[in-house]
């Protein structure tokens, strides 16, 4: 091979070429920022499929925060005072339970 000839620099140029394809055809690939010759960087556009997971993204923390919203506000009536007391009172309401709510029992119906 003649390391002075043209064809050797033709070589490098062709190499250099293809090793940069194949460079921004990986990049592409997995989805980064692709290369232009000058250095700069060209965003991948958008997939639909990208598009469907960030909606979908946004409503799911949008339903875990309101999750998290009714959680506080159970918290708060469990360790409400009140709530030992209406404990209190539905063990009162097992206790004289006669299949029916309180106030409505029939005592005076023949059984």
């Amino acid at each position: 091979m003649d390391w002075g000839g043209p064809g050797f620099v033709l070589t490098i140029i062709g190499l250099a070429m293809i090793s940069w394809l194949i460079n921004n055809w990986i990049r592409a690939k997995h989805g980064y920022a692709l290369e232009d010759e000058w250095g700069g960087k060209t965003l991948p556009s958008e997939s639909k499929a990208a598009k469907r997971l960030e909606a979908e993204n946004r409503a799911l923390h949008e339903k875990l925060d309101a999750m998290q919203d009714r959680m506080v506000v159970l918290e708060k009536i469990v360790t409400d005072r009140g709530y030992s007391l209406a404990d209190e009172i539905e063990g009162l309401r097992s206790q004289h339970d006669s299949g029916a709510p309180l106030g409505t029992a029939k005592e005076n119906s023949p059984v």
